[in-house]
């Protein structure tokens, strides 16, 4: 990995891997599906490794009001759909604003961390009854939500 002696800043094949306040290997134009394969593979990993902890010591989420989250869920994706609609974009801040109540939301089964996060990003996407459930909400949801999950753990997570 070279960096830019200018700058400092960490590079590969002459494009800085963060910016501003981006985190190592994050850049504003990524998208999950432009996400660096090995970083991505990185992500699949985490998430299931603090989910499959996760659900062993709380007796499968059994301290979560399931009915509640996929309520909370269908009014937030409800929102993110007009908003898409609208035109707005993944780092908007009103969308990121949005993202921390769908992160909040994921932190009542556990509190992902920046890598399990993007993990859940990659299995909507990747996962076709998940894809297809967000997608039903609008046919951009999981490109969209997945880039302003990205903006998100690259920001404040």
């Amino acid at each position: 990995m070279a960096q830019s002696a200018a700058a400092g800043i960490p590079e590969r094949g002459g494009r800085p891997l963060f910016r501003n306040h981006y985190r190592q290997g994050m850049t504003p134009q990524m998208s999950i599906s432009t996400m660096d394969r090995e970083h991505a593979e990185q992500c699949r990993r985490t998430l299931a490794g603090e989910q499959a902890a996760s659900l062993a010591a709380t007796g499968d989420w059994a301290h979560v009001d399931k009915d509640q989250v996929h309520r909370d869920w269908h009014e937030l994706y409800g929102e993110l759909a007009a908003a898409i609609t609208a035109g707005a974009q993944p780092d908007d801040e009103a969308i990121q604003e949005l993202v921390g109540r769908h992160y909040a939301i994921a932190g009542r089964f556990y509190v992902p961390s920046r890598d399990a996060y993007l993990g859940m990003a990659l299995l909507y996407a990747e996962d076709d009854a998940m894809r297809n459930w967000h997608n039903s909400y609008h046919p951009e949801m999981v490109e969209f939500l997945g880039t302003a999950m990205l903006r998100y753990a690259g920001t404040r997570l």
